[in-house]
């Protein structure tokens, strides 16, 4: 209990439904999954025990969040002691392990996920810094030994874990016991983490209404260098304009979101048309007979990705230059091995140099020039300011570039 006389089993709710509420408003179609272990009650589909999936009914462990949800979740404190309930701790001398259960039914609920590119995070909250701290000899040694390699195949699957500690105001959190190696920290990262996971907790409790835009890929590009060199780049949107949200159609008795379709009818019959497979289109008093995947060629400038043309002096940018917000590119492993290297090799002499790469931009839809400026690392007491990359700046076409005062007169 901390001086509010608040409790860290209250805390972490309040986080919960915190969090609930924020992405009902922002991220309305991310999937949720709420997991507690080390309980007296047991609800999972693996039939484990120690481990109560939270759901409402008729509803699945790993769902939207809803209002329902987040209406019964707020009356869970009152009723968890008597429904669900909690064990003390791992029993010595027993081998039954709450934690390893738990990771193994998040990380099933996670698979079954819909979406195999989302992003998938387990985020653990505990008050415990050594949880097999009542076990002795063999049986803790193997508990600790499954219980990250669980978590080491979660991680290589794709999830990531983040551990949310609450840790006594009298007594620090000691994550070098345990949690160090369940979530891969080492050296500096170590000092770094409490001041940061406290940091965290409080933007989840503060965070409601906000827009909270996640870093996710929104696309990969190949990025041709010169000589048959290319490597893969990850492009990732920043902060732009809020706009509102599309609307949604939802079906009047399910609820569930609409998929819209478009038919073609007879006139005359009424019965449904093929699409067409053939377009014709006029040239010179004849029509041109055309497929689909040839109109569809025809219209593609380029294959969509980034070719490298030249240098340019920092100078020579100038800040009308910036017409919309930036795009941020980092390297990518995927597919293409080395990327990395050759990356922060041109980095780093971008940085020297002081220079930035004129590139064309080979989207289909709006094919154009791009400056890519080198941004180098900011590294402060709290941990990163500013990753190292570069950002992609879209250069205007030469319509763009009009004198004021003549737009000016024209409004007039």
């Amino acid at each position: 209990v901390d001086k509010r006389e608040e409790t860290h089993f209250h805390i972490a709710l309040s986080c919960i439904s915190q969090s609930l509420k924020t992405q009902i408003i922002n991220r309305s179609y991310d999937e949720v999954a709420i997991c507690f272990f080390n309980t007296r009650e047991k609800k999972n589909l693996q039939d484990l025990n120690g481990v109560y999936v939270f759901n409402v009914a008729d509803r699945d462990y790993l769902d939207r969040p809803t209002a329902r949800l987040i209406k019964e979740f707020d009356l869970l404190q009152e009723s968890f002691t008597k429904e669900i309930g909690s064990q003390f701790g791992i029993v010595s001398g027993s081998r039954e392990n709450s934690l390893y259960n738990a990771l193994w039914v998040a990380q099933a609920l996670l698979r079954k996920g819909s979406a195999k590119a989302a992003d998938k995070r387990m985020l653990l909250f505990t008050n415990e810094d050594d949880p097999f701290g009542s076990s002795k000899g063999a049986a803790k040694i193997d508990m600790i030994r499954t219980t990250l390699q669980r978590a080491k195949d979660a991680q290589d699957l794709g999830i990531s874990i983040e551990l949310l500690p609450l840790g006594r105001p009298e007594e620090e959190f000691n994550i070098s016991l345990f949690y160090a190696d369940l979530i891969g920290l080492e050296g500096d990262e170590l000092a770094e983490f409490i001041p940061s996971a406290g940091e965290k907790l409080v933007d989840m409790k503060d965070q409601l209404r906000k827009r909270i835009f996640k870093k996710r890929i929104v696309r990969k590009i190949n990025f041709a260098i010169a000589n048959g060199l290319s490597i893969e780049l990850n492009t990732y949107a920043l902060i732009r304009p809020t706009t509102p949200g599309a609307i949604t159609w939802l079906d009047s008795v399910t609820n569930r979101p609409l998929k819209g379709e478009r038919s073609f009818i007879c006139a005359d019959t009424g019965a449904l048309l093929q699409k067409s497979t053939k377009l014709f289109q006029p040239y010179k008093n004849e029509s041109i007979k055309l497929s689909v995947d040839e109109l569809s060629e025809i219209k593609r400038v380029s294959t969509g990705s980034l070719c490298l043309l030249g240098f340019k002096p920092l100078s020579c940018l100038k800040d009308y230059h910036n017409l919309r917000p930036s795009t941020f590119l980092y390297p990518s492993e995927e597919d293409v091995i080395g990327s990395t290297c050759i990356y922060i090799a041109l980095h780093r002499s971008m940085l020297r140099l002081k220079r930035f790469a004129v590139a064309f931009c080979g989207v289909p839809s709006r094919p154009q020039l791009v400056a890519l400026v080198a941004q180098d690392e900011i590294i402060m007491a709290g941990g990163q300011v500013e990753p190292p990359g570069m950002h992609m700046i879209y250069l205007p076409y030469s319509d763009d570039m009009r004198d004021i005062e003549e737009a000016r007169k024209m409004l007039i």
